[in-house]
């Protein structure tokens, strides 16, 4: 009997997914699988049946295509959802809006100030933050939000944000264990699941792409993560500077390696002797925020 490659078999049933409405028993047929052992290493290894990873794909589409449609049964369709019903019953639930809210505008309030990495801006929606970036210069942080939201209405929210502001700051200067902020944010089902597990990783830990893949049951997407990795916005709150490549080598992070690297240092330091991590020693030089 030959051995089912299984990481192939799923990259492939998920590229089908993403491209096609197939029933189970198609999508089986033109992976070459049995229907009941497809829905079983599915679910068991990615952590959603495919009729819900097909499902969450229609509400990304129907959350884009709400801002651009024509109108909101327009938007329902072009998700490609088969009924009105249908669509306004799956928005409700998982996105706490329904298609024609949806498209209401989209509003984020923003507040920007010094912390011991250089400027940060934190940007949230009424319900948690969306945005969470480092950099030299507070007009080109605001310049990047704007640019990666071109539809939504900004506006500076200090009396709100302030205080979550405060505590990020805070953990900047001396990392703490619980960094418990409201988060709101919108990926594909992959992204999700590894900013999951990236928000898995302890404080003084590090995972190399590698080894987040392989204790995601995924061993061979090691890119695929380190891309998911590199769509995160939200810095800290989904620790994405903890995955590391081979050999602990500092690479890949959006926000600058001496900030990564002066991060991972505070953290290892900070950490409880009980929960000091295992893995290989992380490179470290003294540093100051790049601009400084």
């Amino acid at each position: 009997m030959n051995r089912v490659d299984w990481p192939a078999v799923l990259g492939e049933a998920c590229r089908l997914i993403e491209t096609e409405a197939l029933a189970l028993e198609e999508l089986a047929a033109r992976v070459g699988v049995s229907r009941s052992e497809l829905q079983r290493q599915f679910t068991r290894r990615l952590g959603a049946s495919p009729k819900a990873y097909a499902q969450t794909l229609q509400l990304h589409r129907l959350a884009k295509s709400a801002v651009t449609s024509r109108s909101a049964l327009d938007a329902v369709f072009d998700a490609g959802f088969g009924t009105n019903s249908t669509a306004y019953a799956a928005a409700s639930g998982a996105l706490g809006a329904t298609p024609g809210r949806l498209r209401g505008e989209l509003v984020l309030g923003w507040w920007a100030g010094l912390s011991d990495l250089g400027w940060m801006l934190l940007a949230a929606t009424t319900t948690g933050i969306c945005w969470l970036s480092f950099g030299d210069e507070p007009g080109a942080l605001v310049a990047e939000l704007r640019a990666a939201y071109p539809k939504a209405r900004l506006f500076n929210d200090e009396e709100r944000l302030y205080a979550w502001f405060q505590r990020v700051r805070d953990f900047v200067l001396l990392p703490r264990e619980a960094l418990d902020l409201p988060v709101d944010i919108q990926g594909t089902a992959f992204q999700s699941r590894v900013w999951r597990a990236l928000r898995e990783i302890p404080l003084g830990g590090i995972e190399s792409y590698g080894g987040l893949a392989q204790r995601m049951g995924m061993r061979t997407a090691a890119r695929a993560v380190a891309s998911a990795c590199a769509a995160n916005h939200v810095a800290l709150l989904i620790p994405c500077h903890r995955v590391v490549g081979a050999g602990a080598r500092l690479a890949g992070y959006r926000w600058g390696i001496d900030r990564k690297r002066a991060l991972l240092a505070r953290e290892a330091c900070a950490a409880p002797p009980v929960a000091a991590y295992d893995g290989p020693p992380i490179p470290r030089r003294p540093t100051r925020p790049a601009g400084e």
